[in-house]
Order: C-alpha cells, then structure tokens, then sequence
C-alpha cells in the first residue's frame, strides 16, 4: 500500500494524536501509523494521570517554572517551558469542549489536573478521525524514507493484513514514545525506542539520555506503576520494622538497596482518612490488582518492587533544536516522550503529569511546524527519489513476524535487559560499571544489527540495543551525579557540567557535551 501526504505522523499516543489534528487544522493531508491501535495502545491510554495545568497567572507559572528548574538541576529553559504551560492550558480546555467528562471541582468548575487514559484517548481518536486523518493501525514503522533534501516518509508492515505500508510525506513527525525495555510496565511493552532508532538512522541526535534510569514502585504482583499514592506509604523490612529513610518521593535508592537484600512491604497507611474515597476514584487502576488480591493497602502489608522504565518516565529522546520540535533532519519532527523533555523538566524524571502536558504541547507544536513545513514542499515533495534509511537492510524485504516466540529475538532483548534493569548497574552507577555494560551492549548490537529478519521483533531489539548504548555512553561523560543520574564514583553535583549532553551514532555511538546555546563541543 502506497500513500501520499503532506504531513505523516508515527504513533498515536497522545503527541501523536495532537500533532496530527494540528496539522490536519492547518490545512495539511495526513496520515497516522500506529504500531497498535491509536487510542488505545501504549502507556497514556492504559491509565489515568495527574497533569500540570496552571491558570494564567504568571507568578503562578513563574514559580512552577523555576520550581522545575530547580529539581531538574538547572537544564530546563524557561522560555520554552512557559510555553509548554500555556498550550497545555489551551489543550485542556479544549478537551472540555471536545465533550472531555472533567469532575467537577470547587465551585462546580471543571477539574483540570488530571486525565483519564481510556476516556481521553478514546475521545482523542475520535478527533483525529474527525480530523480527516488516514490512520493505519497496528502498523509499525520499519525505517524513514528519505533523499538528499531530509526526510520525505516511512515504510512498515500491516501486521493484521501481511503486507507493506508505504507513506511518502513532505514532513514526519516521530511520537512513538519512549522505550521501558519490555519490563512489562502497564501499557509500555510497545514503548521500545523504535523512534530512537528511525531518527538516528535518518542523522538525527539524543539528547538527556543519562537521564533514563527511571524505575517506579509497584506491587510484585501488578504492573501498575502509578507512584503518586506511595507518598501515603511507609515501607517495611519482612520482620515488621520500617526501613529508615525509605521515601517514594526521594528515598528510592533506600528501597532499592534493601531490595538487593531482602524483600520489602509497603501499606499506605499515611493516607488521611477523609481523602480514602478521592484516591480511589482518581486512580481506580491503581486499587484493581489489590481488589484482585483481596488486600486493602492502607490496612495491610503488600511486597513491593522497582519496575524499570527507561526513558518513558525519563528525560530523554530526540534532540529538539526548538520549540517548533525540529531536529537537525530537514522534514523530522519529534513529539512527546520520543523527544527529550530537558527543555521542560530537566534532570529529574517528568513523571506523569509534566509528561503529559509535555506530550500534548509537543504535539500541537511538532504538528503546526510539520504541517507548514510539509506544505511549503508544494508537489516536488512526492517527485522526490526516497530510499530506506536503514540503507544495511535495503536488499532485505520486510517482513511481518512469525507466530510464536523469535527465540534468536528474545535472546537479543534478555541481553540488553540484563544490562539495564538491574539497581547495582542502572541505578547505582559507576564508570567501571557502565564501561563493562558497554561492551555488552556493543556485542550485542553487532549480534542484533547482523540479524538477516527485518521485522517488527528484530527492530525493537536493534532499538533496545541501539537506546542503553547512548543512554550510558552519555552517562559514562557526566562525571557527577544530578538529577536522576548517580553516580557512586562522583556523588557530588559539579557546577562544571550545568549543560545537556547529546549523543547519537549507531555502529559507532558518540556523546559530547553541548554547550553555549547549543554548540556542541568537540
């Protein structure tokens, strides 16, 4: 199947569902290529969250601003972070309008800090539908189409029909989300950095990706990982006896060093009483495998554990060189978690609610710069003679994964698994340490990069491969520890490297600092 537009978009989370409403309100013909089904695939959709929204008060948004400048150790930018705050404002109401169901808060106004994934992404497909928007579910994209001008499409598979997608475009925009390394996060397992590897392929860079070691507290028996209520916990030994220190908002690497050596509880019996009922209709999600179970967390003890998620609640992504969401590709746009969030929440971890103010202003940012930039092409944009980007695999044909388990496949994500999920590496690092994962890494992406299968599996393990090598040869160059980068062998924060640090590269990676409003240094 061969398609044309002016403006593609990849993913149909919440970036890539405003990006291609935006575009389609500026006039542009678009497509949509989701690698499960917009609307209802990926993190934002499987769960609720928190989200911030601030009146337009500008001592208001000023100290949100600065508040975030400060926990992100003085790498996010304050302009563009100000616009982030304004065009979510914008977006929420307009969601109201669209027919969100917001509570009702004090003073019978609507409830503007927190969404609901499956009510807000089922509303948001419907937008893009009414949009006019050609989508394509379940349709991975495999590489970017591009020619000497940039990047002019995309080429895939259509999983339930077994055959090809092709989209040539005179702009894309890359919102696949980020990568949770198949941990079995709720909703992350089609978050495998695919988006990473497209735009690196096509010349594009990383950036904040030291800042992707996130890991969140859930129950060992859910995939749950809304954290926003262990605020309410304490956290236990097996005997019984609280573990000093341990905090979910800044005593994580307590938890995580007592589970290294034993199992550890939590009960949320912090939590006010009068607030009970609230917490439960906000995060319903949250309560469900305890109902499962038959155990009321604010009563009784449950065992807990750190899932990782990479740079789904990291910072870092696609190196935006603006607050149009450009890359340094001509035609490449890069909208939520698929582009970093340094710009707006610095070193610490978006969480959920930055996240997703950041996904839903990236998107109408990426989108309305796409749309003029695909539309500016006129019709030389599908004269143009594109190639796979991946040039290694242009002799290869793509194919739709065979049933049942790729064992060459899962052995290749175990490999790269091994190397990021587990605390003494990821969490506690040291240079001798991210050194010795490197050249695991290395092995591992020659092994993946060789393989002869160019299909949806294979491409998420060259992307897994491809993301923990830039993630730590980043990493390895911030000699310091600063925000959710530690570092065991330099623990104090060192005012000598209060600058981003790119990266990118795919059989020979490279990190270098940037500097001086965006020089990078050799």
């Amino acid at each position: 199947m061969i398609l044309k537009s002016d403006v593609l978009v990849i993913g149909g989370g919440p970036a890539g569902a405003w990006a291609a409403i935006t575009a389609a309100a500026a006039g542009a013909s678009v497509a949509l290529a989701d690698k499960g089904y917009c609307g209802s695939s990926g993190a934002a959709a499987a769960s609720g969250s928190g989200i911030i929204y601030t009146k337009p008060d500008p001592e208001t948004r000023s100290q949100a601003i600065q508040s975030r400048y400060t926990l992100g150790g003085g790498l996010s930018d304050p302009e563009l972070s100000m616009r982030v705050l304004e065009q979510t404002h914008d977006n929420m109401h307009q969601l109201v309008e669209w027919g969100y169901p917001c509570p009702v808060g004090d003073g019978q106004l609507p409830y503007l800090k927190s969404l609901q994934g499956p009510e807000y992404m089922r509303l948001m497909r419907k937008r893009v539908k009414k949009a006019g928007v050609r989508i394509l579910d379940h349709s991975p994209a495999l590489e970017l189409l591009v020619d000497e001008e940039g990047v002019g499409g995309a080429a895939g598979v259509r999983l339930q029909e077994g055959d090809d997608w092709r989209v040539e475009a005179g702009a894309v925009v890359i919102a696949t989300g980020g990568c949770a390394f198949l941990s079995n996060a709720l909703g992350s397992n089609v978050l495998t950095g695919d988006g990473y590897l497209l735009g690196a392929e096509a010349g594009a860079d990383m950036s904040g990706m030291e800042f992707s070691n996130a890991y969140y507290i859930c129950p060992t028996f859910s995939s749950v990982t809304k954290g926003a209520f262990y605020r309410y916990a304490t956290f236990y030994r097996g005997d019984g006896t609280p573990i000093e220190g341990a905090d979910a908002m800044r005593g994580k690497s307590i938890i995580a060093r007592t589970l290294l050596q034993e199992p550890v509880y939590c009960r949320l019996d912090r939590a006010p009483e009068h607030l009970k009922p609230l917490l439960r209709y906000s995060q319903s999600i949250f309560f469900l495998p305890f109902e499962r179970m038959g155990i009321d967390p604010f009563t009784e003890l449950f065992p807990i554990t750190l899932r990782f998620e990479g740079t789904v609640r990291g910072t870092g992504g696609l190196d935006i060189l603006n607050e149009r969401c450009e890359t340094r590709v001509p035609g490449l746009y890069a909208a939520g978690d698929a582009a970093t969030r340094e710009l707006f929440c610095g070193a610490a971890t978006g969480g959920g609610s930055h996240n997703s103010a950041w996904a839903m202003s990236s998107g109408v940012f990426a989108g309305k710069a796409a749309a003029s930039y695909g539309m500016g092409l006129g019709q030389r944009k599908h004269l143009r003679v594109l190639r796979g980007a991946n040039s290694a695999r242009t002799d290869r044909a793509m194919s739709v994964d065979k049933q049942g388990v790729n064992q060459r496949w899962r052995d290749h994500v175990n490999a790269v698994q091994q190397q990021v999920a587990p605390y003494e590496l990821n969490l506690f690092r040291s240079g001798d340490k991210l050194k010795r994962s490197l050249d695991i890494l290395h092995r591992t992406w020659r092994q993946v990069s060789a393989e002869d299968e160019f299909s949806m599996q294979m491409r998420q393990a060259e992307a897994m491969s491809a993301t923990a090598r830039w993630m730590y040869a980043s990493a390895l160059l911030r000699t310091e520890s600063r925000g959710m980068h530690r570092r065991e062998d330099y623990p104090a924060t060192d005012a000598r490297y209060q600058h981003r640090i790119v990266s990118g590269g795919l059989d020979r990676i490279w990190a270098k600092p940037l500097k001086d409003g965006g020089k990078v240094d050799d």
